[in-house]
């Protein structure tokens, strides 16, 4: 049974997403308010957890870095009413794996939610047993533990997903649309920029210069490769 969190304070919206999720047969646990969430998700061991942004005590942009920061893994998902784009940005830069702006369908929240599952086992069950080195990092997708200089890096679980497949078709090109049908699947519709954003997290934490980076490389008009040489 998979547990998760639900991060959310409107009493409609969490009341329909409890329902929603333990009829889907999910372990659910809710939170009303950032603190108690990043209480909860901290010390308890869950699948997938879903956040808002709005949220009293502490908004869910600092939760989700907060989370990160404490080395929590676990995939996100945010919930915002905001459809600016920065808003989006800002959640995916703070470590989440997914967003969806209110109003939501159900049905789409619930393929979001059983795509990045798929992804999270496909870790699990389909590892490569290779190692690879490029540079001064070194991968391990035996113990899913990446350093850099030496150093472990924190990687989120669509951060580790995005470099395995990266690194599966070294020095090829693969197009935006290609990762979003690897990473997320063919049956949930995602902003082809969210890629962007993704590899940008990527660069930040693997390059020693991010504006001109040296691995993870971009072919405008096209998509991205990385190199290990």
């Amino acid at each position: 049974m998979y547990r998760i969190l639900i991060v959310e304070d409107d009493p409609d919206i969490s009341m329909a997403l409890e329902d929603d999720f333990a009829f889907e047969g999910f372990e659910v646990t809710m939170a009303r308010d950032g603190q108690n969430g990043l209480a909860l998700g901290t010390n308890n061991d869950f699948n997938i957890i879903i956040l808002d942004v709005m949220l009293p005590k502490m908004n869910g942009f600092d939760v989700c870095k907060t989370f990160r920061s404490n080395g929590v893994t676990t995939p996100i998902i945010m919930l915002t009413a905001k459809s600016h784009e920065i808003d989006k940005v800002l959640g995916l830069e703070f470590g989440a794996d997914d967003y969806i702006t209110k109003p939501f369908s159900p049905r789409e929240l619930q393929a979001r939610v059983k795509a990045i599952l798929r992804r999270s086992e496909m870790q699990v069950d389909k590892r490569p047993t290779a190692k690879f080195k490029f540079g001064d990092i070194q991968v391990d997708f035996d113990k899913y533990i990446i350093c850099k200089k030496e150093k472990q890096l924190d990687l989120t679980t669509f951060e580790f997903s995005l470099l395995k497949f990266l690194l599966e078709n070294e020095n090829k090109v693969l197009s935006r649309d290609v990762l979003l049908d690897n990473l997320w699947g063919t049956d949930v519709i995602v902003d082809p920029r969210t890629v962007d954003t993704h590899i940008a997290n990527l660069r930040r934490k693997l390059e020693d210069n991010p504006k001109k980076p040296r691995w993870i490389i971009g072919i405008r008009g096209v998509g991205y490769k990385i190199r290990s040489s």
